[in-house]
């Protein structure tokens, strides 16, 4: 399943095989996200984006975060990354939301280069979580 490629890439350990499936069909079932796939010839399904949508306090419109974006390695440098930001944004445009948000990790430098080219601006400041467990 490439949203198990997905963890893995980010070597997140799920011990319920079936934990990945079911979040994503309850986030798809409730309308809780938008889930892009990206398809290559020969290749089949190599990638996939999810947005959630969420809202911006100071453009006091609706604005969305790219919480995943992943390529399989059969799939790199075939432009199904680039197409699947593109898509989001081109549907972010059509919806009228503020922005689009995401982050990614520091090390992740082929990702940033792709973000920067597509227009995406590194922001300045810290982010935060606290682990409810």
């Amino acid at each position: 399943m490439l949203f198990r490629g997905y963890l893995d890439f980010y070597e997140v350990d799920i011990e319920d095989p079936d934990a990945p499936r079911a979040f994503l069909a309850e986030r798809i079932a409730k309308d809780e996200s938008l889930v892009l796939l990206a398809d290559v010839p020969e290749a089949g399904t190599v990638g996939f984006a999810q947005v959630y949508r969420g809202f911006s306090s100071l453009s006091l419109r609706t604005a969305w975060v790219l919480n995943d974006l992943y390529v399989a390695p059969e799939g790199r440098r075939t432009g199904a990354g680039r197409a699947l930001l593109r898509e989001v944004l081109r549907r972010a445009r059509e919806a009228g939301v503020s922005g689009v948000q995401l982050e990614t990790a520091y090390d992740n430098t082929v990702a940033q280069g792709l973000y920067e080219a597509e227009g995406f601006v590194r922001e300045e400041f810290h982010v935060y979580f606290h682990d409810l467990g």
